[in-house]
């Protein structure tokens, strides 16, 4: 698999766009940042839990490991491109994707709700 195919799949989702993070190009959904391509398109990167981090690992060790550092720790994975399945790299996108989306919708129900003049919403 190359950049280009991890672009498009990505971009594949409902909602994404690609922007810049870092000199690199990022994926986004709700401006929550789900996938990226490291410099040098040889890696990608999916946002993953650690539990969904574990099992991509442990299942395709040729395929993924931990980013560096607490960003690995949290579930950030890096993708080798050389190596991966298409299958495979579609399933960690669309998690991440989920992911993203979760998180983002949860985060705006935890808005305080504004009140209305007199004390009552």
């Amino acid at each position: 698999m190359g950049p280009d195919d991890f672009r498009r799949m990505a971009l594949a989702f409902d909602g994404v766009c690609e922007s810049a993070h870092m000199g690199h190009p990022d994926f986004r959904v709700n401006n929550r940042i789900f996938a990226t391509l490291h410099t040098g398109d040889r890696f990608g990167m999916v946002t993953l839990t650690p539990e969904q981090q574990r099992e991509f690992i442990d299942g395709h060790p040729n395929m993924f490991t931990p980013e560096a550092g607490a960003w690995g720790r949290a579930g950030s994975t890096r993708v080798q491109l050389a190596s991966v399945l298409e299958e495979v790299v579609g399933e960690a996108l669309t998690l991440a994707w989920q992911n993203a989306v979760t998180k983002g919708i949860a985060k705006r129900s935890k808005r305080p709700r504004s009140r209305r003049p007199g004390g009552k919403n």
